[in-house]
């Protein structure tokens, strides 16, 4: 467009280029010319140039000036350095790329090797100090003198948690920690790679076959043939034009998932294992009874109690078995259990190895004791004496009691003492602690001791009873059968044929990820079989010379 009048003419353009729009406006009169240029960028980006042809040498030698504005149809600004990057959007792009900072970060192989020794050295060192025990045990036993491992004393024991290792913030953090490396595995790595060998490649290129890991030609051969004999053993065939491609075992692709998940789901059993279950023992003598929730003590902070808490338990009877030899070979208890209305709902007898189970509460047979020892004294009576243990050298028990004899001629206390390993006999001794006799209970046969006739009726047992809600067991357990599963099917392989027919010659090439010794000997197999093709030219004349 152009304007005229008597002193001053102007000229507009506008010109759309790929990178930018340019406006450009120039005025002239008769000493002067002003040029006016901008220039609209596709990233709204504004720059302007103004150029002047009068007074040049009077503008300090500078022959252009730049304006620059930050955003389209704002001010001008004066050229300079760029102004700095607004903090929101760059604290925005920095979150944006968090996510895949951390999934690189755990995902990497040098640390989840790291973190599974850390697992197993914590495991390590929680088998080497006792668990559960009091404090004063840890601050007498592993003072400065005698740390374990020349390293943990008892006031470090108590301050790190290894008293309690499987619940301490450090072992469940390094647990939690290689979980997340596990995940993260199996999301950038383990993921990626199963869809890749889920989809159906064709290859278009003779020489992209050769370059396979087997590759062959085959010379007169048709590739339907090809695609029959390997569908005959086990592939996956598919056709497109004169390419080929073919699989099989691609579950195998399957199993380090599943590898990892099965870690993932031991892990977390063995976590709620440590820090959701309940512990707790009791010696109860024979005859009376306990509640559950009363024994039970919580071991984390996931423990929650049940309602099978309340339930009653009744010792009914604790009984002995014995090797010929006299050694004890077992021992059991006869339990009740009783609900808040006392009803029976359960009764078992159950000894070791064989515990009670109900309402996911656990009942092992662990210990025994001897709690009383019944007699009868001068035909009178019964009367129940307590058993008390007694420390000898060794593991072997004993177990004693003391009936008094009042003696009014003497200020000391005397009376007859009575001894016992077990509940088959029971040793007596006089007042001045010498041997008077062994009497088995029940055989109701009576001994006199100074002046005094005892029968000895009974010897009544305490059963020493652990008892545990253990609620990450079935994880535990399908964690493993899915871990020896999904390794059996790792060993399976993935193989891979590409064929492609040019003319009548077929190029084959293939590869797998396992038993690579054995692949070309099996593709070498499957390719004896693929039919020759036969000229039909050449064959008539075979016939019509006979």
């Amino acid at each position: 467009m152009k304007t005229l009048n008597s002193t001053t003419t102007s000229i507009i353009r506008l010109q759309n280029t790929r990178k930018a729009f340019i406006f450009r406006a120039q005025f002239s009169c008769s000493t002067t010319t002003l040029t006016l240029a901008l220039s609209f960028g596709r990233r709204n980006a504004v720059f302007s140039e103004l150029k002047t042809s009068a007074n040049k040498a009077t503008v300090n030698g500078k022959k252009k000036t730049k304006i620059e504005a930050p955003e389209p149809g704002g001010a001008p600004a004066v050229s300079g350095p760029p102004p700095p990057p607004q903090s929101k959007k760059v604290g925005l792009l920095k979150l944006k790329g968090f996510p895949k900072k951390m999934l690189a970060l755990l995902s990497n192989l040098p640390l989840a090797i790291g973190e599974m020794f850390a697992v197993a050295a914590l495991m390590a060192l929680g088998t080497v100090i006792e668990q559960s025990e009091a404090p004063d045990f840890y601050i007498h036993k592993y003072t400065r003198n005698t740390p374990v491992l020349g390293v943990f004393t008892g006031r470090w024991i108590l301050t790190l948690g290894f008293d309690h290792m499987f619940s301490s913030p450090i072992f469940l953090g390094t647990l939690c920690l290689l979980g997340a490396s596990l995940m993260a595995c199996t999301y950038t790595t383990q993921i990626p790679t199963l869809k890749v060998a889920k989809r159906w490649s064709f290859v278009h290129s003779a020489e992209s076959i050769r370059k396979q890991e087997f590759s062959d030609t085959l010379p007169r051969a048709s590739i339907q043939d090809l695609g029959v004999i390997l569908m005959g053993s086990g592939y996956e065939v598919f056709l497109k034009g004169p390419s080929l491609y073919a699989f099989k075992g691609l579950v195998g692709r399957f199993a380090p998932i599943g590898v990892h998940l099965a870690l993932l789901l031991i892990m977390s059993g063995g976590t709620l294992s440590a820090a959701g279950s309940f512990r707790g023992s009791v010696t109860v003598p024979q005859g009376l009874n306990f509640v559950i929730g009363d024994v039970l003590e919580p071991s984390g902070f996931l423990s929650t109690p049940s309602e099978s808490f309340n339930t009653e338990v009744h010792v009914n009877r604790f009984s002995m078995d014995y090797y010929n030899s006299g050694e004890i070979s077992q021992f059991r208890s006869d339990l009740s259990l009783f609900d808040l209305n006392g009803k029976e709902i359960m009764r078992k007898t159950i000894s070791v190895n064989d515990p009670l189970r109900y309402g996911g509460i656990t009942m092992y047979q662990t210990d025994w004791s001897l709690s009383a020892l019944q007699i009868m004294k001068d035909d009178e009576g019964p009367f129940n004496l307590a058993m008390a243990p007694l420390k000898i050298n060794g593991d072997k028990k004993l177990y004693g009691t003391f009936l008094p004899i009042v003696d009014s001629d003497s200020t000391d206390l005397k009376g007859i003492s009575m001894l016992a390993r077990d509940m088959q006999s029971i040793a007596l001794y006089d007042q001045e602690g010498k041997f008077a006799g062994v009497r088995r209970p029940n055989s109701k046969l009576p001994i006199e001791i100074d002046g005094i006739r005892i029968v000895v009726l009974d010897a009544i047992g305490s059963t020493g009873l652990e008892l545990k809600t253990d609620p990450g067991v079935p994880i535990v357990y399908a964690g493993f059968g899915a871990l020896m599963l999904t390794t059996c099917i790792s060993f399976l392989s993935h193989s891979q044929i590409w064929a492609l027919q040019d003319g009548t010659t077929v190029v084959v090439g293939g590869k797998t990820n396992r038993a690579k010794g054995e692949f070309p000997d099996d593709m070498n197999f499957l390719l004896d079989q693929v039919p020759e093709l036969v000229d039909s030219s050449a064959s008539k004349q075979s016939e019509s010379s006979y």
